[in-house]
């Protein structure tokens, strides 16, 4: 072996410097994911219906990847006559806004029988998803979990590490649930039949005689089953990616310390029912120190809507019982579906973890509030911003803005929403000059933005629902929340500037208001919306352009739509 010996003075600094980011960086790898995306007929509640599945599962495989990884998943669209799209949720695209998988915002539909190659870095660690942003097509079954490992040593310890999703499931199509939102007279998607722990439910077909037992078939499902080992600490991923429902989980008889959320660490608090709504993850530990000799009920409840659906349950199967074996109990009770107070509490409970506070700038540059409003446009029922349905325009906006096609979207900004401060947030308002775009809000680049999202009374009086608001691109500073109007003067002083978490989905409450703030410190366009897929689909969003000259070349992967069809090259 011949040995190199250099003198430092000799080597260039650039070399140097090179040297440095190698090996720096030498532990991060790419992680390679190949899916075949189809539909297929799965019974995950014990009713048989076409779903979508990630080579051949609902949900799909969890991407394991460490903190740095690139991961690049090639998408084969073999769903035959619908689009698609996938967007991974909570991961920033720092440097790849291309790459966000938002369909009409940052790239056009993968077609069906083409193949798209998404690749993006996973820069921190933590628990985030991915589903389909295409149409309603995300409750048809294309979702799954994005675990991110840490490279240092996290703040707690556990000895087992594992994973949940929740989801609510209707047995209507999703054509069949837009065909219905899109008609006159309104016809609402209803509550949905079923709740699933991580793709697993119970529909009762006896409730419904007409359906045949190839249709319904309880011996087609089986609950969800957590094997444990007693006298072990756990830590479980749970995320939420429902259509409509938010949802109180519980573990029968166990506590549950948050130590995470929406990849941030926390100050421990312990719970023994977790609120979480669509488009949230949160890590709990949980230790088994229960009696060894039964298993224990898991359960998901709704709240916040009144509650038609049944409980999902699963089982907390103390090893070596057997895991069919149900509990001896009934399963818990759950909270009341319509007390607003023990969410309220929860949401103003999670704060930053001390020594991984990221504190928030004391200012902000713009504040921009966006009342969430119910109405009527020319007959159609609509779900509003401000007054405003949002649209999504032919050709995505990442692409209009960075190729210069100047005439794909309405220019005329949406509204910083100030002139609603007298607007009467606990009853029916006829809101008659509503309407709908496709414009969007044009952001400093590197600012600070305040957004307030202000709830108010729907179309049914004494009626104010939850919404999940999730921004794309970004986390935010949670700041606050609070109950009735949002007042500048004086809830402005109660904001939390010292430990506020940081997060990339959050719920404002009915009939409050939730307050946070953000850096516009990541070049691209980002969409931010309710998190329920009807509320979306009926123009509950936003869109947040920054730094666009800053956007490097487009890959033409992401063009072929709208204005772009003569762009694409596969």
């Amino acid at each position: 072996m011949v040995e190199l010996r250099f003198s430092s003075k000799a080597i260039p600094t650039t070399l140097l410097l090179l040297c440095f980011f190698l090996f720096h960086n030498a532990e991060a790898r790419n992680r390679h994911y190949k899916w075949n995306v189809k539909y297929e007929y799965r019974s995950p509640d014990c009713f048989k219906k076409l779903v979508i599945t990630i080579n051949g599962n609902t949900p799909g495989p969890t991407i394991q990847a460490q903190e740095g990884d690139t991961v690049v998943v090639q998408v084969n669209n073999t769903l035959l006559t619908e689009n698609l799209s996938i967007h991974w949720h909570g991961i920033r695209q720092i440097g790849t806004p291309w790459f966000d998988g938002t369909e009409g915002v940052t790239q056009c539909p993968i077609l069906p029988g083409d193949t798209f190659v998404y690749r993006f870095v996973v820069d921190r660690p933590g628990t985030y998803l991915y589903h389909a942003h295409y149409g309603m097509q995300r409750e048809a079954g294309l979702y799954g979990l994005i675990r991110v490992a840490a490279r240092d040593p996290e703040p707690f310890t556990y000895d087992f590490d594992r994973s949940i999703i929740l989801n609510d499931w209707y047995h209507k199509s999703t054509y069949e649930q837009a065909a219905g939102l899109s008609s006159i007279p309104f016809q609402w998607v209803g509550e949905p039949e079923s709740l699933l722990i991580h793709g697993k439910g119970r529909f009762n077909c006896s409730q419904s005689p007409s359906l045949k037992t190839d249709v319904c078939d309880m011996s087609k499902c089986s609950p969800f089953v957590q094997t444990v080992i007693p006298g072990k600490t756990y830590r479980l991923r749970i995320g939420s990616l429902t259509a409509l429902s938010a949802l109180s989980f519980q573990i029968e008889g166990h506590n549950m310390t948050v130590v995470e959320a929406d990849g941030h660490y926390v100050e421990p608090f312990v719970v023994k029912n977790l609120f979480i709504y669509s488009g949230e993850t949160y890590s709990v530990l949980v230790k088994t120190d229960q009696d060894p000799s039964r298993n224990y009920w898991i359960t998901s409840n709704v709240v916040s809507r009144n509650r038609t659906t049944p409980a999902g349950l699963g089982i907390f199967n103390y090893y070596p019982n057997h895991p069919k074996r149900s509990p001896p109990t009934v399963p818990p009770s759950p909270p009341a579906w319509d007390d607003v107070e023990p969410r309220l509490a929860q949401s103003l409970a999670i704060k930053a973890r001390q020594g991984y506070i990221q504190k928030p700038p004391t200012t902000s540059d713009r504040v921009i509030v966006l009342l969430n409003t119910q109405n009527n446009i020319s007959e159609y029922r609509h779900w509003s911003v401000n007054n405003v349905s949002f649209t999504l325009p032919h050709t995505p906006y990442l692409i209009a803005l960075k190729e210069n096609i100047t005439n794909a979207f309405d220019p005329t900004p949406p509204s910083d929403g100030h002139e609603f401060a007298n607007y009467d947030i606990f009853n029916v308002s006829p809101n008659a000059n509503a309407t709908s775009s496709n414009g969007i809000y044009r952001l400093k680049f590197n600012t600070t933005v305040d957004l307030i999202l202000q709830n108010a009374n729907t179309m049914n009086k004494n009626n104010s629902e939850t919404h999940p608001w999730h921004l794309h691109g970004h986390d935010f500073w949670v700041l606050g929340y609070g109950k009735g109007k949002f007042d500048a003067n004086n809830d402005t002083k109660k904001y939390n500037l010292e430990n506020p978490i940081m997060k990339n989905t959050v719920p404002v409450h009915p009939f409050g208001w939730t307050a946070l703030r953000f850096r516009s410190d990541n070049p691209g366009v980002w969409a931010f919306h309710c998190h329920i897929e009807s509320h979306f689909y009926m123009g509950m969003g936003v869109v947040f352009e920054e730094g666009i000259e800053r956007v490097g070349k487009l890959p033409s992967s992401i063009m072929g739509c709208g204005q772009t069809k003569s762009f694409h090259r596969p």
